[in-house]
């Protein structure tokens, strides 16, 4: 199998040799989380709508790709609730949780509930992709490509909308908990 991704391919995935599955190599999946939880990273919530109601997931997986043309990439499990609806869905929108914005983050990482409910305050943007009020940004995506990783698929997209509020300190994860960056007093 080929993936191509705008104009870049990735190498071809080797067909297993056996029918049997192998064991999976590399570190324990406990000792990942644990290196993992050591590196602090940002905190968004990434939603979409493919038709069906939108949908929303908390992430720290968001890397920058590109700058020409603007890319990003992020990370879904494909056992999620929100996976299906993300496979299918041709734009989404990149949420930056602000500092004092823990809770949402929870509510967009917790399964069985609707994360859209009250209090959650949402609309949408003018191509109808639903974003988060209140957040400290956002991004307008439109997926370019989905490359199969592990459990999970790698979103690629093309910022083609921004908005930010630059006064507003970022949400951090590390160690298992929220944090934030705060500015020195002196500036």
């Amino acid at each position: 199998m080929t993936v191509t991704v705008s104009s870049y391919t990735a190498v071809p995935s080797p067909e297993p040799a056996v029918s049997a599955p192998a064991p999976a190599a590399g570190i324990a999946p406990e000792r990942f989380r644990q290196a993992f939880r050591r590196h602090p990273a940002g905190v968004v919530v990434v939603t979409a709508d493919a038709g069906r109601g939108p949908v929303g997931f908390t992430a720290t997986s968001l890397s920058s790709l590109s700058l020409s043309p603007p890319l990003v990439s992020f990370g879904v499990g494909t056992s999620t609730s929100s996976w299906p609806h993300i496979e299918r869905a041709s734009t989404a929108v990149v949420n930056f949780l602000g500092a004092e914005q823990a809770g949402l983050a929870t509510t967009f990482a917790t399964s069985g509930i609707d994360r859209f409910a009250a209090p959650t305050g949402w609309r949408r943007l003018a191509g109808g992709e639903p974003v988060l009020d209140g957040v400290a940004g956002w991004l307008r995506l439109t997926v370019s490509g989905i490359v199969p990783a592990g459990d999970h698929r790698i979103v690629i997209a093309r910022v083609d909308e921004s908005w930010l509020d630059e006064r507003r300190a970022p949400l951090l994860f590390h160690d298992g908990s929220y944090h934030s960056i705060r500015p020195a007093p002196d500036q």
